[in-house]
């Protein structure tokens, strides 16, 4: 179980991974050696899934977000383990969920523009059998935050 000290340093760590334990321990006014211990329980219990880089989309020409909506007729476990194997493979998709309601799945993508839209599209459509596929273009982003609030 995460306490409050605990949450604290991961507001921190989500919002600059790169501090020093010396610069967590002054803003959190506890020893280096706490710290560091909190941050490996935190690391050990999976709490702290992975350290990772963001990268602006735009600096690397991802210039372009859709989110591809995927309706199917085949529900079979089969199904889900291929189109999720498809998917894994895909270096463009950056999420992936299965959804309650109308649509089954949801799939975020982030590429160059237009034409690869269309790559993407065909080879998503080649891995198994779709119902159907719908795509939204984002025009803009208004929120994009990777810290979950804790």
């Amino acid at each position: 179980m995460i306490d409050e000290n605990d949450r604290a340093i991961l507001r921190l760590l989500q919002n600059d991974v790169t501090l020093s334990m010396e610069a967590l321990a002054a803003r959190l006014s506890m020893s280096a050696n706490t710290v560091w211990r909190r941050i490996k329980r935190l690391q050990t219990d999976g709490v702290i899934a992975r350290r990772v880089a963001l990268v602006d989309p735009a600096k690397v020409g991802l210039d372009l977000t859709v989110f591809v909506t995927v309706r199917t007729t085949d529900h079979s476990s089969e199904w889900l383990e291929q189109f999720g194997s498809a998917t894994q493979a895909m270096p463009e998709i950056m999420e992936f969920y299965r959804l309650a309601g109308d649509t089954d799945y949801l799939i975020k993508l982030m590429i160059r523009d237009v034409a690869d839209y269309d790559r993407v599209y065909k080879k998503l459509i080649a891995s198994v059998p779709i119902a159907d596929v719908t795509a939204s273009f984002a025009m803009e982003t208004i929120k994009n935050q990777t810290a979950l609030p804790v």
